[in-house]
């Protein structure tokens, strides 16, 4: 599995930013997939994450700002970001794990995402 993340940049405060993760390869043998993220100086992680069955889940901070979905037609998983702060300003990873034997987990490359006036 091949993983393409794109969509991050520079945005003000209260700003939107979409972010997009294209899979490609072996995609029928992902279980799950999400977006972690890394502040300089700070280990990655978890922000959002989706199961193939549609059953999402937030880091208690970005809920109800940020939505996790998918198009299954596209192969594309996305992360629309709203209300943004200075805070959310990151390297973003998009990430699918399938859960057959063995375990695997697959990392696309990051993208910046940077919120400041």
């Amino acid at each position: 599995v091949q993983l393409q993340a794109s969509g991050g940049g520079l945005v003000q405060p209260g700003g939107s930013l979409r972010l997009s993760c294209a899979a490609s390869g072996s995609v029928s043998s992902i279980n799950a997939m999400g977006w972690y993220r890394q502040a300089p100086g700070k280990q990655r992680v978890l922000v959002a994450s989706i199961t193939r069955g549609g059953n999402t889940n937030y880091v208690d901070s970005v809920k109800g700002r940020f939505t996790i979905s998918g198009d299954n037609a596209k192969n594309t998983l996305y992360l629309q970001m709203n209300s943004l702060k200075p805070e959310d300003t990151a390297v973003y990873y998009c990430n699918a794990e399938s859960f057959s034997v063995p375990y695997r987990v697959y990392w696309g490359q990051g993208t910046q995402v940077t919120v400041s006036s």
